[in-house]
This record gives structure tokens, C-alpha cells and sequence, in this order.
């Protein structure tokens, strides 16, 4: 399953808000976010997964590989935006109360 990495979810929130990438962009955006080096095979290993899974679509476009969220993917990702928005959200009014 996609959530059950966050990796996956940190892959699809790239491409929810970038479009589609080539695979190699989309590695560098991913280590600049965690500030580390990703090994490639386990790179596109997790890509993949996604593939797999139906939550990203690959094509090539001449010698590159693009990736591209899918519906499904989409779905998820605000799914899951949604779900941490009400944990936030939830905290923060209680929180508020404590205060009050």
C-alpha cells in the first residue's frame, strides 16, 4: 500500500504539486528534501511500488522515463492531506481550550 511509506506519500506530494517529472528530477527533489543521497535502485524501487499499485503512471519520453500521479494516486493524496488537516486542526482547538 502506498501510505504504509513515506517515501511513497513524500513521492506522490511531489507530483501532486509538480506535475509529472522525469525519474531523475524527481529523485533530486527528494534528496533535497531529506538532505541525503537516495540510492537509486531503492529509489526506483519505491517508483515502482507506485507503478505497481496503480498510483503513478510511467512513460517514456525518448531515453527518459516520466512519472505522473494517477487518479487514484490524486485521490490519495488528498485523502491523506485531509486526515493530517483534521489531526492539526484537532490539536490546535485543543489547545486553545486548554488556554481558555
Amino acid at each position: 500500500m502506498w501510505f504504509q511509506s513515506g517515501r511513497r506519500r513524500d513521492l506522490c506530494a511531489i507530483l501532486y504539486d509538480d506535475g509529472e517529472l522525469r525519474g531523475q528530477k524527481l529523485k533530486t527533489r527528494l534528496e533535497r528534501y531529506y538532505d541525503i543521497r537516495l540510492d537509486p535502485q531503492s529509489f526506483y524501487g519505491t517508483l515502482e511500488a507506485l507503478v505497481d499499485s496503480g498510483h503513478v503512471e510511467r512513460r517514456t519520453e525518448g531515453i527518459h522515463d516520466v512519472y505522473e500521479l494517477t487518479d487514484v494516486g490524486t485521490e490519495h493524496v488528498e485523502s491523506y492531506y485531509a486526515w493530517v488537516t483534521e489531526r492539526v486542526e484537532g490539536r490546535t482547538k485543543k489547545t486553545v481550550k486548554a488556554d481558555e
